[in-house]
């Protein structure tokens, strides 16, 4: 059982989903056996075999681009598990969505409470979800810097996202992004201040990195 996090909550981290090497997560309460899957990524009968021992409450979509809810189609013909999104994405998703989610929400697996946060800049739905000592950021932040942007604007709008609302977190706080590895906000927010510190095109974008931007 791949689990990153271990405490009063697991947290299953299943990798290398579909051809672009998604990032699909269960979120558990090992007491009730109450969970939440996040994201739908092609291969989603890989997720739904790491969450076969938990009760599923639905499923949590960070952010809608193709690569994350791919596996949406084989999720509907094997489950009627209902999904949730922020309604700036909804549209993307390839069917209507039984949930919108909006910044401020709670959800619960038995006790365990999932605060829903909305990160704009990668999409304009990007959504990240915060526990206690851990943040799944969908793309909205990477060990190195924040997920690829089409714009400046956009650019700015994910650096606001990632430094009013998920660098207060605590340092510690592990961070488990939608691709590949995973992070700490302590690590991200001394990458970043590398980058603050230096000057900037206004037209900045696209792939950023902290350190070599």
């Amino acid at each position: 059982m791949p689990i990153v996090f271990d405490g009063p909550y697991q947290v299953l981290k299943v990798a290398d989903m579909g051809p672009y090497g998604n990032n699909g997560y269960v979120i558990a309460d090992p007491l009730t056996k109450e969970a939440y899957l996040v994201d739908a990524p092609a291969q989603i009968e890989r997720l739904l075999d790491e969450a076969r021992d938990f009760r599923v409450k639905g499923v949590l979509v960070t952010h809608t681009h193709p690569d994350h809810v791919a596996g949406y189609a084989d999720l509907k013909r094997l489950t009627d598990l209902p999904v949730s999104v922020h309604e700036a994405d909804a549209g993307k998703l390839p069917g209507k969505p039984e949930n919108l989610l909006a910044v401020g929400d709670d959800l619960y697996v038995g006790s365990i409470r999932i605060r829903v946060l909305h990160t704009p800049g990668h999409t304009p739905g990007g959504l990240c979800l915060a526990l206690d000592g851990a943040l799944i950021s969908g793309d909205t932040l990477f060990p190195g810097g924040p997920g690829r942007t089409r714009s400046a604007s956009d650019f700015k709008q994910v650096v606001a996202s990632i430094t009013t609302q998920l660098h207060p977190l605590p340092e510690p706080t592990l961070v488990l992004p939608g691709h590949g590895a995973n992070t700490t906000i302590g690590d991200s927010k001394r990458e970043y201040a590398v980058f603050a510190a230096k000057p900037h095109p206004d037209d900045l974008h696209d792939d950023v990195t902290w350190l070599a931007s």
